[in-house]
């Protein structure tokens, strides 16, 4: 009986964690946005990279932040700096796709913030700004991240 209830446990635990790195980009840390900060992102439109000595988990996912302040900022309402799609490009969850973004490509509109892949071939901020319907390109993506969210990248 023990051993049952145990190797249910574990089990849980694993499919929870794996859970985790579905909903969410994360590396082997479980930190999010490349250790970029969120508060930096949404408060002050500005892409930079946090310190490992400022820190809070939320959710089992590991945020950083550039000072005790900005940490001091996110514990009080974390929900409020969750990234858009887990941390993934918003246009790739607008076609249907999960996509590393480049922590420095990203918009902040109505009080959240998306972040977007960009490579040599591929710019996904300018294909979504080139849209004109931000609104839109939201609804879609929101739909088909309640799918991508439970797939593995």
């Amino acid at each position: 009986m023990k051993t049952s209830v145990l190797i249910l446990a574990l089990m849980v635990g694993i499919s929870a964690s794996a859970q985790d790195k579905m909903a969410n980009n994360l590396d082997n840390s479980n930190i999010a946005l490349q250790g970029f900060s969120p508060v930096s992102y949404l408060d002050l439109g500005i892409a930079q990279k946090g310190l490992k000595e400022y820190k809070s988990e939320y959710e089992k996912v590991v945020y950083y932040f550039t000072s005790a302040e900005q940490k001091a900022t996110f514990d009080k309402n974390p929900s409020k700096y969750k990234p858009q799609y887990g941390g993934f490009c918003a246009f790739g969850a607008y076609a249907g796709a999960k996509f590393r973004p480049d922590p420095n490509k990203f918009i902040v509109k109505e009080g959240k913030y998306f972040l977007f892949l960009y490579n040599l071939e591929l710019d996904a901020q300018q294909l979504w700004m080139a849209e004109k319907n931000h609104d839109k390109l939201v609804s879609v993506a929101n739909k088909n991240w309640t799918k991508l969210s439970k797939t593995h990248n």
